[in-house]
């Protein structure tokens, strides 16, 4: 099925049973959007959210924000700015690593774009390391059970478009550690040419080792389309089960749309159908939060199954669990 079919389905069955709208402190006249999920890390919660002002493109900050109340969130006062677009983190073995989308812009335009990444098990004080391709969005990394590193990849353009039909691909292979995050390693990962449809785009958002040693992964499928004579981009959130050792994908699924947020206005009217998946908490009723950049101007959250039913929860473990759930 394509991601029209599959939202069909979706939206036939759909279940509301909660949704917020996130409120973020300390940065008036800034959105904040397109966030990393929440984390647990030396006893507080925090997230880092992309600040950017509503009129503006390219110039996006990633900053770190500290719960303080069921979905408000403070800026945390001196922390570090980065230069980047929709963050995400992850731990791999006793380090956080956080990752996210750099712009780089000649003479006013834009040139390319690639991934940065820091790590360090200080939260305030994370060091760059790396950068992945240029043209890549949505690298992503999750620890394996044999302490070796899953690496997603997500090469799009017009290569792409012409041999496999969608706009771009998911790559995923395995390292032996952060040191061979290069972006040749990045580049040589194999792709999973039937995950998107024709003309279709998307990635891994973020991923998650379970109990049973298979990735669960939160991600999103766009496509465009055309909603009272306006051409919009459309993004749905999905989840999906991957096998490491087989290199296999089963349990593809839509779990949101930007219909089941609430209402809040876009940043560009092509955006009003857009919901860019930030991730998934495990919540303590066996249900899960999932949180979602909406618009290109906010966050959100809605209430939903557990996506990754039958295969174990979120496995937990390296001496700091940052997937402790807040509800």
């Amino acid at each position: 099925m394509n991601a029209r079919e599959m939202r069909q389905i979706f939206q036939e069955t759909y279940q509301h049973r909660e949704s917020a709208l996130l409120h973020f402190y300390g940065v008036d006249g800034w959105d904040v959007y397109n966030c990393s999920i929440p984390f647990y890390w030396e006893g507080k919660h925090y997230l880092f959210g992309r600040v950017e002002r509503r009129g503006e493109w390219m110039r996006s900050f990633v900053r770190l924000f500290e719960e303080c109340g069921r979905d408000k969130w403070a800026l945390v006062p001196d922390s570090m700015t980065y230069q980047m677009e929709d963050p995400y983190i992850t731990q791999i073995g006793r380090q956080l690593v956080l990752g996210g989308t750099r712009v780089k812009v000649k003479a006013g335009k834009l040139d390319t774009y690639y991934g940065d990444f820091y790590k360090g098990q200080d939260l305030h004080d994370l060091y760059y390391f790396t950068s992945g391709p240029n043209d890549m969005k949505d690298i992503r990394l999750v620890e394996l059970r044999d302490g070796r590193i899953g690496v997603f990849s997500r090469p799009r353009g017009k290569d792409i478009l012409a041999r496999y039909g969608s706009e771009s691909m998911l790559g995923f292979r395995v390292i032996s550690s952060l040191d061979e995050l290069t972006e040749e390693a990045i580049l040589s990962a194999p792709y999973f040419p039937d995950l998107f449809g024709p003309g279709e785009w998307g990635g891994c958002n973020q991923a998650y080792l379970l109990e049973c040693g298979k990735i669960g992964v939160i991600g999103h499928i766009g496509y465009l389309d055309n909603k009272h004579g306006i051409a919009i981009s459309s993004y749905i959130n999905i989840s999906f089960v991957l096998d490491p050792d087989e290199n296999t994908i089963e349990h593809l699924q839509v779990i949101g749309t930007r219909d089941c947020y609430p209402p809040n206005p876009s940043k560009l009217p092509d955006l009003t159908d857009c919901a860019f998946s930030s991730g998934i908490v495990e919540r303590e009723d066996g249900l899960a939060d999932l949180y979602s950049g909406i618009g290109d101007c906010a966050e959100a959250r809605i209430v939903i199954p557990y996506p990754f039913e039958g295969y174990g929860k979120i496995a937990r473990g390296n001496g700091s669990d940052i997937y402790g759930g807040i509800a």
